[in-house]
């Protein structure tokens, strides 16, 4: 029931390449290229500046945009629900999520729901920025993702767990055993920020809540590499509770003066139209979530 030439119009919006859309897409890009051609002549208007290296939309392909994203996303979970139908016991659940999450909660919980739902696959998509998630689940791409957006317009959100953003310190650092990283510290102190498409604002709430601006030394755009560089003594960083459950280096982790803290989700485009086993992989998320959570 897939549409290609939906898919390709889709891909190449978001990638801004035939080229890219191609690969992602198991296409050739002379294939992307018809697919775009037949839809242009379809709908009677140019959906793209092609420029060299790249394309993106004209302002017809621009308005047509949402209006493709929603009818893809439709075709996809009438696909699904007529696969239910037919196999009430049989489903296929995508998720979302960023590296955290991806890593510490979900292979707890896909251990949960297969034991529970066998004949359901689970397909996980580690994206993260916070936008493509949210672009992957409205276009039908996945079927739910964890947030960490304070609001989802035009999504059902459900709310999971409350996540603290921690100081983190080379373990023999002066401040190592110190009950909070002063204010002061925040602001003085070298500062190893964490660089991605969503990420430097959630771990700037901290620095705007206690009202000062880091002292960034160095930008790196890997968790792991963060807490190396932190480890060696290069600096500290500001990094979410869920990453440190398990770090792989040496860290001192204390709660700044001022706490901060991020809201993590579990969204779906629409709780109506959202599938059997889509629900089913909600509810058993939200149980896994209180109950490992329970004490706290």
């Amino acid at each position: 029931m897939a549409n290609q030439k939906y898919d390709a119009f889709l891909a190449v919006a978001r990638l801004g390449s035939f080229k890219a859309a191609a690969q992602e897409l198991g296409y050739t890009q002379a294939g992307v290229s018809y697919l775009i051609n037949a839809l242009e002549k379809e709908f009677g208007v140019p959906l793209f500046v092609r420029d060299y290296g790249g394309a993106h939309l004209t302002a017809d392909g621009q308005e047509v945009l949402g209006l493709v994203q929603q009818i893809s996303a439709d075709e996809n979970a009438l696909a699904t629900r007529l696969h239910e139908l037919a196999h009430r016991e049989w489903g296929l659940v995508r998720v979302g999520a960023f590296t955290s999450v991806a890593i510490e909660w979900f292979p707890q919980i896909a251990k949960v729901f297969l034991a529970q739902y066998p004949k359901i696959d689970l397909k996980l998509l580690c994206i993260d920025d916070e936008e493509e998630l949210r672009s992957a689940t409205w276009e039908g791409r996945a079927d739910c993702f964890f947030s960490i957006a304070p609001q989802l317009p035009n999504m059902t959100a459900v709310p999971l767990h409350t996540d603290p953003l921690l100081v983190v310190l080379p373990p023999d650092h002066p401040l190592a055993g110190a009950e909070v990283f002063p204010t002061d510290a925040l602001a003085s102190e070298p500062y190893i920020q964490l660089q991605g498409n969503a990420r430097p604002s959630e771990m700037e709430v901290l620095f705007e809540a206690n009202g000062i601006t880091p002292n960034v030394r160095f930008t790196v755009d890997s968790d792991y590499a963060v807490m190396s560089m932190v480890s060696a003594g290069l600096g500290f960083s500001v990094l979410p509770s869920l990453i440190l459950s398990h770090p792989l280096f040496p860290l001192a982790v204390l709660p700044a003066e001022k706490e901060c803290f991020r809201h993590i989700s579990l969204a779906v485009r629409s709780w109506e139209t959202a599938s059997t086993a889509t629900r089913a992989f909600v509810e058993t998320t939200q149980a896994w979530v209180a109950e490992r959570y329970a004490n706290q």
